[in-house]
């Protein structure tokens, strides 16, 4: 059983917490150049990340993530800073910190894991004891930076997720990992939604609460999320979805949603069972406040099916991991509804 921190006691304090938003779009709006890295903000334009930061918690954010999802070595070497992998995690973690203790109520920090964007033996060449010693090398800055959980997000593969659990755990900190179920209603690597809880529950005390995140759209997402939670009914589940649907127009990237839809995302993230509800791409502090305000104001609904989530929020843009060779939740869900 999970041991008590700051993120599973204001759970059991306010039962259901908003995450942020989107890191990446709002550095773009913010100036952040194609091909730059994000986390070199965090030393060269620190105020600009501390504001992101405090725009999410005057939106009403519980939980804010740090700058540093490409923060292991591999994604760093790419910028020539591998040799900053301490400095930069650990700056980041500051910035976030200083944020969310002069909130004036209790905000988490949860530093932010992406994946490492190379692939384990046997499909590439990293090996898995590598990956161990990557997180953890960014995970020792994320901690002596002051954060309270290690937040491993949008993850493809099993072994990957492993890793950076088990880094986590030996580090110190308790850890929550999220899939990213972007094809055909599984990740890149297969994983089905509801095989997300037992990833990685017998590494350390197991995770605080594990779910999805990114992937395509916000119908998508629910539609993962409903495998997830009929799953495991009783887990801590995480849904972390794109605002809307993503859009080329000309060569910038476009997201559909709006407040209004983020908004009645959120509610029915909440019917579905979710217990932290944030946004991911595109999400804006705009997007992040009507999602605020919807938690706030919630009127318990019945369990939404995917009839209903298309209804409300849009079209699926993939097949469901049931439709794709997963199990027939779908039915299921589709004959209670």
């Amino acid at each position: 059983m999970p041991t008590t921190n700051p993120l599973t006691d204001l759970l059991a304090e306010k039962g259901v917490l908003l995450a942020d938003g989107a890191t990446g779009t709002n550095l773009f709006a913010a100036g952040l150049e194609a091909g730059e890295a994000p986390e070199l903000w965090n030393e060269a334009h620190p105020e600009r990340i501390t504001k992101l930061h405090q725009d999410f918690v005057d939106a009403g954010a519980d939980i804010i993530l740090t700058n540093t999802f490409g923060g292991t070595r591999h994604r760093l070497k790419l910028h020539h800073a591998q040799d900053r992998v301490f400095d930069l995690n650990k700056r980041a973690a500051e910035i976030a910190k200083a944020v969310a203790d002069s909130a004036g109520r209790k905000v988490i920090v949860a530093g932010s894991v992406g994946p490492t964007g190379e692939l384990l033996i046997p499909l590439g060449a990293l090996s898995y004891e590598n990956a161990v010693e990557a997180f953890v090398e960014q995970m020792e800055g994320l901690k002596a930076g002051g954060v309270d959980v290690a937040w491993i997000e949008t993850m493809s593969a099993v072994d990957e997720i492993r890793a950076a659990a088990e880094a986590a755990t030996k580090v110190g900190l308790p850890y929550t990992y999220t899939g990213s179920f972007d094809t055909a209603g599984k990740t890149m690597m297969g994983l089905n939604p509801k095989d997300i809880h037992s990833v990685a529950g017998d590494i350390g005390s197991g995770p605080e609460a594990v779910g999805a995140n990114c992937g395509v759209g916000a119908s998508d997402i629910l539609s993962s999320l409903l495998d997830m939670t009929e799953a495991a009914p009783d887990a801590i589940t995480i849904v972390k979805g794109n605002c809307g649907i993503p859009e080329f127009r000309g060569s910038e990237i476009y997201y559909s949603g709006t407040p209004p839809l983020m908004a009645e995302y959120a509610r029915l993230a909440r019917d579905a069972g979710a217990k932290i509800i944030g946004g991911c791409c595109g999400t804006s502090c705009e997007h992040l406040a009507a999602m605020r305000v919807a938690l706030d104001d919630y009127t318990p609904r019945p369990r939404p099916t995917i009839e209903e989530i298309v209804d409300k929020i849009g079209p699926l843009r993939n097949k469901t991991a049931s439709e794709s060779g997963g199990d027939s939740g779908r039915e299921r869900r589709r004959r209670r509804g």
